[in-house]
């Protein structure tokens, strides 16, 4: 019980640091279950989704006052309500494609060398991207046009694919749609909250069956250390990717990634 303890503030420690970082949490979620022997454990699938939760209202109690003044400037006023448009428009592909889906995603997708290949290839994405010299046309994630959101949402697919970085995903789209850095990091939060509220309650109507009395206390320690973690890395975020740009996040995923290839090429 006190390794499984253990496990649970290491995995909510890193799901809250990385689920708002280009770095994929799932990534480094599946590559830790793997060296823990967590992912022989059904619960252990589960909990990665579940422990999301601290996350979620990590950024919810971030943003609650924004969240408010959009939803009350929606009842009079129609740039808020476009906005909200936009970002349902936006999680629309993710939503029905997940769902569609969830089984082969899960099933297939979630293997350990698909993690590193991905890290890799989306650290060289990102190392591009920062280096393009783009010169962007929307300062404001509330005011992009709405095509540029649909797109984006058809981006944040590419995230299913684990390793890839739901982030990371809508990050690059949005910038190479004309965003700046600020205001494509800022949409991706935006985004992340229907989307992870959807993942978790999808996982815990599928799972629910699985939570035990011992497995409940597991998930609340996953959960209060995912939530401290998320809450420092969404205020720190947005400053840093502004001054900073990604280099740093894409070195550290393929460094990452390299790793992982070796040790699972000797280790197996």
């Amino acid at each position: 019980m006190l390794f499984d303890l253990f496990k649970a503030v290491v995995l909510g420690t890193v799901e809250g640091l990385t689920e708002f970082l280009p770095v994929s949490s799932t990534g480094h979620l599946l590559l830790l279950e793997h060296f823990f022997g967590f992912d022989d454990d059904a619960f252990g699938k589960t909990f990665v989704v579940l422990i999301q939760l601290g996350a979620i209202l990590a950024i919810l109690s971030i943003y609650f006052q924004r969240l408010l003044q959009l939803a009350l400037g929606a009842l009079t006023d129609a740039g808020p309500r476009r906005f909200i448009i936009g970002v349902l428009i936006a999680f629309l592909p993710a939503a029905v494609i997940g769902a569609a889906l969830h089984g082969f995603i899960k099933g297939v997708l979630f293997n350990v060398w698909i993690v590193c290949i991905s890290l890799i290839v989306g650290g060289a994405v990102l190392l591009w991207v920062d280096r393009l010299g783009l010169k962007p046309r929307f300062h404001d994630a509330t005011k992009f046009p709405l095509l540029t959101y649909l797109i984006i949402g058809f981006a944040q697919c590419m995230a299913m694919v684990p390793g890839v970085s739901r982030s990371g995903a809508t990050i690059v789209s949005a910038m190479l749609l004309g965003a700046d850095k600020r205001s494509a990091a800022e949409f991706s939060f935006y985004l992340a909250m229907p989307t992870m509220a959807g993942a978790f309650a999808y996982d815990l109507y599928k799972n629910i069956g699985q939570m035990g009395g011992s497995n409940w206390l597991i998930v609340v320690v996953g959960f209060a250390t995912s939530f401290v973690a998320a809450f420092f890395v969404v205020k720190m975020f947005l400053d840093y990717v502004t001054s900073h740009g990604f280099s740093l996040f894409a070195w550290w995923r393929i460094i990452l990634g390299a790793l992982g290839l070796v040790t699972l090429g000797l280790l197996g």
